[in-house]
């Protein structure tokens, strides 16, 4: 039955009817989440507002790694520390370039008075390559975030360590997770609770970008669709300044099982 109230039953967040109150294009994450998430976790939450304003509508999706022009990541220049990650081609989005653009923003507010880094960091950091062209998979940090299966994990606790590994009943809003469809293929989106939906389905919801909602929007889907997960928490953000960037990663990790 859904609650009245978010509730947490053995460690799972379950989310209320009101906490949805936002609707699909919400930019008060931070206000309505903000006071369930930990550490730095609201900032997570203030950097997805920050790229839903960017296109109130969702700004559309697409993937087209191939097309002419390429597919964007994420629809608008993407800084950190006023550097730029992207020069997006186009002003669409898909699900990883939304995660990784609400983690850079979370950057940019935990150190908002910072802008120092070193360029062989800030050159992993980038989202294409110096002339402009497509940043390919499992390429320094942002293509291990971009790439298949767990791709947060390989970045954020693997490859930086600036984050921890996450089970699904300890969830909280604003952690990053990767999701495995039964139906095939993944999803890199940014978790905003657990929910019983009307027809009494357990679902999860989360923000992304995907082509159901034309690009950037708060999403509920039942988790009888999922196949297993991988959640991360941003927990060390200061290793962002001293990682090696030449730190491998192992691609071969279980999922889990959302067992709720």
């Amino acid at each position: 039955m859904r609650p009245d109230s978010h509730t947490t039953t053995e460690g799972w967040f379950v989310l209320a009817k009101d906490d949805l109150r936002g609707g699909m294009y919400d930019t008060r994450h931070a206000a309505i989440f903000g006071k369930y998430a930990p550490g730095y976790n609201r900032q997570v939450l203030e950097g997805i507002d920050t790229v839903q304003s960017t296109a109130m509508d969702g700004g559309g999706y697409f993937v087209g790694k191939d097309s002419v022009p390429t597919e964007s990541p994420i629809g608008y220049p993407l800084k950190l520390f006023g550097k730029p990650l992207l020069d997006p081609p186009r002003t669409t989005s898909y699900c990883s370039g939304s995660s990784y653009g609400a983690f850079i923003e979370a950057l940019n507010r935990i150190f908002s008075d910072r802008r120092d880094i070193s360029y062989d960091r800030y050159e992993a950091l980038r989202m294409q390559e110096e002339n402009g062209g497509r940043r390919e998979d499992r390429i320094k940090y942002w293509g291990k975030w971009n790439d298949d299966g767990f791709g947060s994990h390989y970045a954020l606790v693997q490859y930086s360590r600036m984050g921890e590994e996450i089970k699904p009943r300890d969830a909280r809003p604003g952690d990053f997770v990767n999701i495995s469809w039964k139906a095939g293929l993944g999803h890199s989106v940014v978790f905003l609770g657990w929910y019983v939906n009307e027809k009494d389905e357990k679902c999860i919801v989360y923000w992304s970008s995907q082509k159901a909602t034309h690009g950037y929007s708060d999403q509920v889907v039942p988790i009888s669709r999922i196949k297993d997960v991988k959640f991360v928490r941003m927990t060390h953000p200061e290793s962002l300044f001293i990682f090696d960037v030449s730190t491998p990663v192992n691609r071969d990790i279980p999922g889990d099982v959302v067992d709720w």
